[in-house]
């Protein structure tokens, strides 16, 4: 019995904490696959900061972020493109009004199978190969031959219509054009890399984050005869890469509390330099370790 007693009380002392600490902290933290990976570190960093608040992260899609916003299911959601109004008035419906918070920058760049010698595009022409409508299917039209593609025909790859990075990239580069139909859409941003690695006639689309050795990264233009510019933290911080796109948090309200001070912890040359080092631009220059 009284060795029934001891593990009893020991069970209570662990789940009660340790003396003298209030009960943990845990923030629900959801939504853009892009953020996804540097919301997780910036999680496990703020555990050293403040050990007794956990950040639960999920991905799963801008959209779904904004799902949870609307209805007050999360604290912090994560979208790289901005609220419609639309989505704020369904939130303001449900009792809930949405502040946004820009946490970095990301160059959204143009994938390519390594092989692929297109060095250049412009958004004239990246609306060719994926709006609707569009009359570039194949690099021939572009110019090049890609050593392994059967029939040189263009593979889009793209990503999930919950996706912030597919409405970025309809907003920005089809200028709200429907996307053509047939393209290969993945539902997180690495799987649009891991498909463009091993197909030769593939083009994706995606966050500079997600580049890897195996992919090529061409520059790009607004048009013919403007300056290219090949995407890079330093490009998205001054703005000369062409699809540079903020990226935001939003909470719902104005943020009090354990909230607050994560998001300024954020925010913070600590916070700022995390985002840098996973290959995001920071909202300002910061000097890091």
């Amino acid at each position: 019995m009284k060795k029934y007693a001891l593990i009893v009380c020991a069970m209570v002392l662990s789940l009660s904490g340790t003396p003298g600490h209030t009960a943990g902290t845990v923030i629900q933290n959801k939504g853009s696959d892009t953020l996804v990976n540097v919301a997780q570190t910036w999680a496990e960093a703020y555990q050293k900061v403040d050990p007794n608040v956990s950040i639960a992260v999920s991905g799963g899609g801008s959209g779904t972020g904004i799902a949870a916003l609307i209805n007050g299911t999360v604290d912090i959601a994560n979208t790289s493109r901005k609220l419609k109004r639309i989505e704020r008035n369904q939130a303001k419906t449900n009792g809930h009004d949405p502040v946004e918070f820009i946490v970095g920058y990301d160059a959204l760049a143009i994938f390519l199978h390594k092989d692929n010698p297109l060095n250049a595009i412009t958004l004239e022409k990246l609306a060719g190969i994926y709006g609707e409508g569009g009359k570039i299917v194949s690099w021939d039209q572009l110019g090049v031959k890609v050593p392994g593609c059967t029939g040189q025909e263009i593979i889009r790859v793209s990503r999930q219509n919950n996706s912030g990075t597919y409405e970025y990239f309809r907003e920005d580069v089809l200028q709200k054009m429907d996307f053509k139909a047939g393209s290969r859409d993945m539902h997180g941003s690495k799987d649009v890399t891991d498909l463009v690695e091993k197909t030769p006639c593939a083009i994706g689309y995606s966050g500079l984050a997600y580049a890897s050795e195996q992919v090529k990264m061409p520059c790009v233009s607004a048009k013919e005869g403007d300056k290219c510019v090949a995407p890079s933290v330093a490009t998205a911080i001054d703005n000369t890469y062409p699809i540079a796109r903020p990226l935001f948090m939003y909470t719902t309200g104005k943020p009090t509390g354990e909230v607050k001070k994560y998001l300024d912890w954020i925010l913070s040359d600590e916070g700022q330099c995390i985002i840098q080092k996973k290959g995001y631009a920071p909202v300002r220059p910061v000097t890091c370790k």
